[in-house]
């Protein structure tokens, strides 16, 4: 079993930046890989941004360039830094693990574990 807490988001002008952290804890271990998703009312779940089994990084079109994904403390922390921030991008942002990284950005019916998601809400 694993838990995911997400924290960080919240309310920022188009342009700006926000951090979002995720703490797991529990049965994680080198075996899960670990990524950001992302969902409004008018769409379904989308990946952001997750971090493979080799460690590097692969990124949703959207948000190449502004958003940087990493890892703090072995894998219990995962962050999200988003920076030059588009109202496009408010969504409810949620953190998941994914046993056996086979997941990716697109085969979310695939990763194992969700939090309750943080709110980032970008105005215009």
């Amino acid at each position: 079993q694993v838990l995911l807490e997400e924290s960080g988001g919240g309310s920022v002008q188009a342009g700006g930046s926000l951090r979002l952290s995720c703490v797991a804890s529990g049965d994680i271990d080198s075996r899960y890989c670990m990524g950001w998703f992302r969902q409004t009312p008018a769409q379904e779940r989308e990946g952001v941004a997750y971090i493979g089994d080799g460690g590097e990084a692969t990124y949703a079109h959207s948000v190449k360039g502004r958003f940087t994904i990493s890892q703090e403390n072995s894998k219990n922390t995962l962050i999200l830094q988003m920076d030059s921030l588009k109202p496009e991008d408010s969504a409810m942002y949620y953190c998941s693990a994914d046993y056996g990284c086979d997941g990716g950005v697109s085969r979310i019916d695939l990763w194992d574990y969700w939090g309750q998601g943080t709110v980032v809400t970008v105005s215009s």
